[in-house]
């Protein structure tokens, strides 16, 4: 895509909606994370991006209004009120970070929003939650819907259901992205690679047993959760796949290593959708924590394509 658009991105963890909306053409023009690691991150990967630091960093504090009439302002709402692992307590929920989101709207009036979240945001206790957010970005003058999609239909090797839900200036022209006609690549054919690079003789073997696709990565939160592939459930769908899921990897299995092998950063971080050279600052915990929450860019650059194609065909404003 061959345009000038220019986005604004709030709760930008360590990258991955923002090098999708890279990959769809858009100019960052800020980007608002609260976590110094993530921070690192993005600026490790990208130093020519603009990542706020001190009170700008926090969208709770983040005062958007020099980004007034930004083409699209994005971000992945913390999930923890709306997921199934939490207590789902919603709009009670003190990390409920909408009420925030909808005054950034308000101060900087993008053309359009984006924003991601967990499937538990559609339960039908959330009803009158998805209504009144809806309600609210209308009133400022958009067009809003939201679509779940698993991020398989954009060739990642995961399922991780997300929801996305986008408002676009009335008048403009929005389309959703219609998924790949092809499936993604099971996860032995994505890290078979990856599982031979420490001469695993039994890498091959691995690879031809783990044909499907991965279960959703569970990143774990900031308070919770260590380096591993997430609770029973999770690991028994890994363990399917020939994976120990109970603790990440230091490095690839070595030869004459015998068992279930476990997975690397790289490697989740490859199944997430990244690009083997996104580097994640940190130490394992950390690392793994940002590659479990992001948002795989496959996805978030499908989405934005359409947002920027729907922005270029129209010079509709927000008042």
């Amino acid at each position: 895509m061959h345009c000038e658009i220019a986005s604004v991105e709030v709760c930008a963890g360590a990258g991955g909606q923002a090098l999708g909306l890279e990959r769809a053409g858009f100019r960052h023009e800020a980007l608002v994370e609260v976590e110094a690691v993530c921070r690192k991150t993005l600026s490790f990967n990208r130093p020519e991006w603009r990542v706020l630091s001190g009170e700008q960093s926090n969208l709770k504090t983040f005062d958007a209004r020099a980004f007034r009439g930004i083409d699209l302002l994005a971000g992945g709402l913390p999930c923890p009120p709306f997921s199934k692992a939490g207590k789902q307590l919603g709009a009670e929920d003190e990390r409920n970070l909408f009420p925030d989101f909808l005054r950034v709207v308000d101060e900087c009036r993008p053309r359009a929003v984006m924003v991601e979240n967990v499937r538990g945001f559609l339960d039908p206790t959330f009803e009158d939650f998805r209504n009144d957010f809806r309600k609210a970005l209308e009133k400022f003058g958009y067009k809003v819907g939201w679509r779940l999609f698993s991020a398989s239909d954009f060739g990642v090797s995961q399922l991780r259901p997300r929801v996305v839900i986008v408002g676009v200036a009335a008048g403009a022209d929005f389309d959703w992205p219609d998924p790949d006609p092809e499936a993604p690549p099971g996860v032995g054919a994505l890290l078979h690679d990856q599982m031979a690079a420490g001469g695993w003789e039994g890498a091959t073997a691995w690879a031809a047993q783990a044909a499907q696709v991965a279960p959703t990565i569970v990143g774990g939160s900031l308070k919770h959760g260590g380096p591993d592939l997430g609770p029973t459930r999770a690991r028994a769908a890994w363990a399917k796949l020939g994976v120990d899921g109970r603790s990440l990897a230091d490095a690839p299995p070595a030869p004459g290593f015998t068992g279930m092998p476990r997975l690397t950063v790289p490697m989740v971080a490859r199944v997430q959708g990244f690009p083997d050279d996104w580097t994640f600052v940190g130490r394992k915990t950390p690392a793994y924590r940002q590659v479990g929450n992001a948002f795989p860019p496959p996805v978030s650059a499908a989405v934005g394509r359409r947002i920027g194609q729907a922005l270029i065909r129209s010079s509709v404003m927000i008042a």
